[in-house]
């Protein structure tokens, strides 16, 4: 794909950037493609090798970056990697897809440097912290210590939402696609 466009969905943990971009994807199928990022934690319940994320060992992954085989990377948590392998991105570009990104804050941002004029960075936020810390806490996927890290980060992450292009507050999920899949349509066409 010549014109080949990336749309990024960054957001804090538990924001609801993951559900708006499923159904994204399942509302445009013909146009949209997920790139797929690497990432050396562990798989949660129902998460599939390939398809949700490339489950990589620490090493494997190390050796990826030392290869430049990334379009960005980092360490998300300490010893915890997640990346974009540059072949992600022109696999979908092969297939005549503009790529959609569901990634952490930083890694939004770094996408959005090395392809400034191909992007459009959306930041997916929470109606409020509390609101936050209350969806973590259903999902429960992990270890109180990492729901604090992760309520800690989000707050942080919550800053970068002004140097993102658009903003998008996810407090009724019907409202917020209808919204997404007009500022994609917008951006594609």
């Amino acid at each position: 794909m010549r014109n080949g466009k990336i749309i990024i969905f960054s957001a804090p943990s538990g924001a609801g950037k993951t559900s708006i971009v499923h159904r994204l994807l399942q509302a445009m199928p013909d146009s949209l493609g997920f790139s797929i990022s690497c990432t050396t934690r562990t798989p949660r319940q129902n998460e599939i090798d390939g398809k949700d994320y490339y489950f990589l060992s620490l090493e494997l992954f190390q050796n990826k970056i030392s290869q430049g085989d990334f379009a960005e990377w980092e360490e998300v948590y300490p010893g915890r990697f997640y990346g974009t392998l540059k072949s992600e991105i022109e696999r979908l570009w092969l297939q005549d897809r503009h790529v959609v990104f569901d990634i952490d804050v930083q890694g939004g941002l770094n996408l959005k440097n090395l392809y400034p004029t191909q992007s459009l960075a959306i930041f997916v936020q929470p109606p409020s912290l509390k609101e936050l810390a209350r969806r973590l806490h259903i999902r429960s996927s992990e270890a109180y210590e990492d729901f604090q890290v992760r309520l800690q980060k989000a707050e942080s992450e919550i800053t970068y939402a002004k140097v993102f292009d658009k903003v998008l507050i996810n407090d009724d999920l019907l409202e917020v696609l209808s919204r997404a899949k007009e500022l994609v349509e917008n951006f594609i066409t």
